[in-house]
């Protein structure tokens, strides 16, 4: 006797990482439910999955009411803007989706009997006073400031998270993901890596901020995707760093895109935004340990598949 699918419903499933998760649980052979309001998503994201029979997907706002007809075996709630861009335009819609759109998957996951698992970030870190940052690290968060919508979304989703676990019973995990790239990133993004490739190849001058030696970790898509299915199939219920700890600064990965696409472009510098975190680099013994897993591809790796995606949709 064949035994019955799992069903996944995966918010935000027509963004950039919700796209690949789409794609990832498809072909680990489950029914996959993509819901997406297409804020900040891209419906030619999941358009190659339409077609598929165990793909769905759900135009709708899980800020408002969420319903999945049937059995739900997993839910991945990953609905949020995510670049800075975006949540300094969306500053409510932000808080809206961390708060009662998480606060409906949760109530969703406990009637579904459901396992959840949240997408929080390093930004619950904040501007950090500690490097790298480790899962116990509490973060230097200004909650008034103007990242604050996005900081403190993520914190309020994995306290009230934890909350259901305790006080409910319910099967929760919760990731912390740090900068991630691959193809599917918008061009408009905001963030570092897809400003700067996007600049580059269009022969424009890479805008950083600050004096450029903020660092970042770079992680491809591929690695966190895999990274959080770990998590979810595992019995660890606590926050996990996902995320690479080849860092660089800001500045020197200007230039290697630079160099790398042959582009004229010159670094110019603007000054630092608010609260802009000066350094990003997880701690990932614990997924080590935990999840037995760590980045299995190099930054110049993953930028060769990501370089091809930028190229192709500049020339479109």
């Amino acid at each position: 006797m064949q035994s019955k699918k799992r069903k996944v419903l995966i918010t935000g499933g027509a963004g950039f990482l919700g796209s690949h998760l789409c794609d990832r649980f498809i072909d680990e052979g489950c029914k996959v439910v993509a819901m997406d309001n297409l804020l900040t998503g891209d419906i030619t994201n999941i358009e190659h999955l339409m077609s598929h029979p165990d793909f769905e997907f759900a135009h709708h706002d899980v800020s408002k009411y969420v319903h999945v007809s049937g059995n739900l075996d997993y839910i991945l709630h990953f609905a949020s803007p995510a670049s800075p861009i975006d949540y300094l335009k969306m500053p409510i819609q932000t808080m809206k989706v961390g708060s009662l759109g998480t606060l409906n998957c949760l109530g969703l996951a406990k009637d579904k009997g459901a396992r959840m698992l949240i997408a929080s970030t390093s930004e619950v870190y904040g501007d950090p006073q500690i490097h790298p940052q480790p899962e116990d690290y509490w973060g230097n968060v200004n909650p008034v400031g103007p990242r604050g919508v996005y900081d403190e979304a993520k914190r309020f989703q994995e306290a009230i998270t934890m909350a259901y676990h305790t006080y409910h019973g319910l099967e929760t995990r919760i990731v912390r993901i740090f900068n991630t790239f691959g193809p599917r990133m918008r061009l408009d993004d905001g963030r570092v890596l897809p400003t700067f490739i996007s600049q580059a190849l269009k022969g424009e001058d890479l805008t950083a901020f600050g004096d450029g030696s903020q660092t970042r970790s770079f992680t491809y898509v591929d690695d966190l995707v895999e990274g959080i299915y770990r998590l979810l199939l595992s019995d660890y219920v606590l926050p996990v760093n996902i995320g690479n700890t080849e860092e660089i600064t800001v500045r020197e990965f200007g230039e290697e895109i630079i160099r790398i696409t042959s582009s004229q472009s010159k670094l110019i510098y603007k000054d630092l935004p608010k609260d802009d975190p000066k350094q990003r680099k997880p701690d990932i013994s614990l997924a080590k340990e935990i999840l037995n897993w760590e980045p299995r591809y190099s930054r110049s790796e993953g930028l060769k598949p990501t370089l091809a995606y930028f190229q192709e949709k500049i020339s479109s």
